[in-house]
């Protein structure tokens, strides 16, 4: 009855800076913020979005701007602090009176700001996959739901590789211990044993793998293919695959399939013991198609440098600004209200082939990719789902969340709906 309902509701520092992307003064442009992390432990991924925005801020000033004004781009940096980032938010919401802001990746970050958008009425375009288990009015998920990325994931594994032993391992916030626990609900629900699961977490930053590869070396060798779902975030990833390939576990062994992993992140790794692992996104870099192509052209030319990447985050970003500008035209206002009416039911290009729709509980459907790390740091593509698959802000495989759905048309408006109690559970 849920995913009926559900389908039948188709129809986001220490420094701040100010970039203006016209001549116009400021009182003659749309302010747009950018809130993600330039310093810290989370910049290895935060930096390239702050230049995908800037990039499509450009872009679309170069074709005119927005309902007659330029767009001016307001880059605040959290660095990394989870409640600095509340404290931002609210700066450029009230002083620097922006009309949405971009940004965030990690959850612990997006939960830290979510209070302030809602009391404001703000907008926040979140473009990093998260654990679900939320829905609100002020933000638009374009990252990937749990059932857009991690279940597809273990479903591959599963089905295309026989893995019958999982070790879950992530940083130690809310991002990877709620996807956790839908995996694991999820793996029991399919016979997996309690011993067959292995649960660790780390904290941010953590450099020391040593000890705990080799328990995962250990637990992959009693007999039973084993494969490794990552929710490790940031710098972290660089000394974990380097002490994968120093104890010699490779993707034929114990393959690792990873959720925070993209092209930029390999970027900074020696990639040939790497081969052969994954990554579950829904774009990669290496997608051939005409879109696709000259995204990456445009971005290697505003970035001065061929040598750049693009990855999945940055295609949710691309995906939100345009359905941003979508909504703004199709209302004729930058008001947040309006907004929010206006943007359901938006569809626009996606990088990976074919269009995404906002959907009325504020997320998206997109493709979902599984790719293969390969020597030069790219991802080639070994499995795709067939269509479009809309991202489902509450599990189905948890108590107290499957038989919730979100619906924020009118007369709904409502992010939590219970389809059992008829009752909204929150605030409208």
């Amino acid at each position: 009855m849920k995913s009926t309902l559900l389908a039948a509701t188709l129809g986001c520092a220490l420094a701040i800076g100010s970039v203006f992307t016209g001549h116009a003064r400021a009182a003659e442009t749309i302010k747009v913020g950018v809130l993600h992390s330039l310093s810290g432990t989370m910049a290895i991924s935060e930096t390239t979005l702050k230049d995908t925005m800037l990039m499509l801020i450009t872009e679309q000033n170069k074709k005119g701007g927005l309902l007659g004004k330029q767009l001016e781009a307001v880059v605040i940096d959290p660095a990394s602090d989870w409640p600095l980032f509340a404290e931002k938010a609210r700066e450029l919401i009230e002083k620097e009176k922006v009309a949405a802001v971009f940004g965030c990746w990690t959850s612990v970050s997006r939960k830290s700001v979510l209070p302030v958008f809602e009391e404001l009425n703000s907008l926040l375009f979140y473009p990093v996959q998260y654990e679900g288990e939320e829905s609100s009015k002020n933000v638009f998920y374009t990252g990937a739901a749990p059932n857009q990325q991690a279940i597809p994931a273990v479903d591959y594994l599963m089905n295309d590789m026989n893995v019958k032993r999982w070790v879950l391992a992530g940083t130690d916030y809310v991002y990877p211990r709620t996807t956790n626990k839908i995996l694991e609900a999820y793996l029991k629900s399919k016979g997996v044993a309690d011993a067959d699961i292995m649960i660790n977490y780390t904290p941010f930053g953590h450099s020391d793998w040593q000890s705990i590869v080799s328990d995962i070396k250990k637990f992959g060798s009693e007999g039973k293919k084993t494969a490794v779902v990552s929710t490790i975030n940031g710098d972290a990833n660089v000394p974990f695959y380097k002490e994968l390939g120093n104890q010699g576990i490779t993707a034929d062994t114990i393959p690792v399939v990873a959720f925070s992993v993209g092209e930029e992140e390999l970027s900074g790794i020696d990639t040939k013991p790497l081969v052969g692992h994954l990554a579950a996104w829904n774009y990669f870099m290496s997608v051939d198609n005409e879109v696709n192509d000259a995204f990456i052209e445009n971005w290697q030319s505003f970035i001065k440098s061929e040598k750049r990447v693009t990855n999945d985050p940055m295609e949710a970003h691309y995906i939100g600004f345009s359905m941003w500008v979508k909504a703004v035209e199709k209302a004729g206002s930058t008001d947040s209200t309006a907004v929010q009416e206006a943007i359901i039911g938006v569809t626009v290009p996606n990088l990976s082939g074919g269009y995404s729709a906002m959907m009325p509980n504020h997320h998206i459907t997109k493709p979902v990719l599984i790719g293969e790390i390969q020597e030069d740091g790219q991802f080639e593509v070994v499995w795709q789902t067939s269509g479009m698959v809309a991202g489902d802000a509450w599990s189905d495989f948890l108590e107290g969340s499957k038989d919730l759905i979100s619906d924020w048309r009118s007369p709904l408006s409502c992010g939590n709906f219970n389809v059992k109690t008829g009752e909204c559970s929150g605030s409208k």
